[in-house]
């Protein structure tokens, strides 16, 4: 058994020597899962910030990873084609990667707002359903929007680039996304340990405390809200790059049921949780699904064992003087 900090720091160690490892050895395909995992859990962090944190259940966060994905696609597409956007003038789209970030966060943040400002005036249960309304009919619009692939997904045949990289090279694009991991983590140990990191999780703890104080719940929430919407809007736009393809597989709630399962996996609360839990998702992915295509049978009864005797996620298993 260890202290949280030193298994933070083991987490993030083994996660920077895969790829050598795997080019050491030649085999791309391990980075190329390596990298699915860091952005995965990139996406994980930002639905444990309101979870975790601030006790809002989002069943719903597929709408911000799959949004973040469609503007990347979009954009990279029309900039392919030499194609002009309909809805900016003059515009071909762009295949530079800051840009699209930018953009992809952008819309992701607007998006959230809008969502945020709606269901949060809910709590709950009701919190939970309008949240996946909203995604699910993100969804079904994807799937009606012939011109960009509908059910079929778009596809983007390169990467979109990065100055002085060359992003087809598995390696590079794995720093990258690497590198927006540790910017995230970086930014959310400083939010949570300020006064509002204290504000978020006083609102999950007891709101009417909270307002008697002076401060609305609401808008720490909304705000919240808002930055985890971003978060994983960033994970989805460097998930599309990933793969090169996009589909509205991406916005429908079985891509939130995945984001929400790395959370529970790994340890809701713990800020590198959803990290661990994204490695053992794609273990389990990968060592079960080449033996049947049931294999979340198994992920199912882990969950399971793992509420009824490891409440507080994989994570706890490994640190010292954890509670379950």
């Amino acid at each position: 058994m260890i202290k949280e900090e030193k298994l933070n720091l083991i987490i993030l160690l083994v996660l920077f020597v895969i790829p050598f490892l795997a080019y050491l050895f030649n085999e791309p395909y391990l980075t190329t899962l390596t990298t699915k995992i860091v952005i995965l859990s990139i996406a994980g962090i930002g639905l444990n910030f309101i979870l975790g944190y601030g006790g809002l259940v989002s069943f719903g966060h597929a709408a911000f990873f799959g949004i973040g994905g469609y503007v990347t696609g979009i954009l990279a597409s029309h900039a392919q084609n030499s194609e002009q956007m309909f809805f900016f003038l003059q515009f071909d789209g762009s295949n530079q990667i800051l840009f699209i970030w930018l953009i992809s966060i952008i819309i992701c943040s607007f998006i959230a707002l809008l969502i945020g400002y709606f269901s949060l005036r809910t709590s709950g249960v009701y919190f939970i359903m309008i949240t996946l309304a909203f995604a699910q009919m993100l969804y079904y619009f994807s799937i009606s929007w012939p011109a960009y692939g509908g059910e079929d997904g778009l596809s983007i045949y390169v990467r979109n680039v990065f100055p002085f990289f060359n992003t087809m090279n598995p390696i590079n694009f794995y720093f990258i996304c690497f590198t927006w991991l540790l910017i995230f983590l970086t930014i959310l140990k400083i939010i949570l340990n300020s006064s509002f990191g204290l504000v978020l999780k006083a609102c999950k703890e007891n709101e009417e405390r909270v307002k008697s104080i002076g401060i609305n719940p609401f808008n720490i929430k909304l705000i919240s809200f808002v930055f985890s919407g971003a978060i994983t809007g960033l994970a989805g736009s460097l998930y599309t790059d990933l793969n090169r393809f996009v589909s509205p597989s991406v916005l429908s709630w079985q891509m939130s049921g995945e984001i929400m399962v790395l959370v529970i996996l790994g340890g809701v609360a713990r800020l590198y949780g959803p990290i661990l839990g994204a490695v053992f998702y794609i273990i389990l992915e990968q060592t079960l699904g080449g033996v049947s295509e049931n294999w979340q049978f198994w992920l199912g009864l882990i969950i399971i064992l793992e509420v009824l005797y490891a409440r507080a996620g994989i994570m706890s298993l490994f640190l010292k003087d954890s509670k379950s």
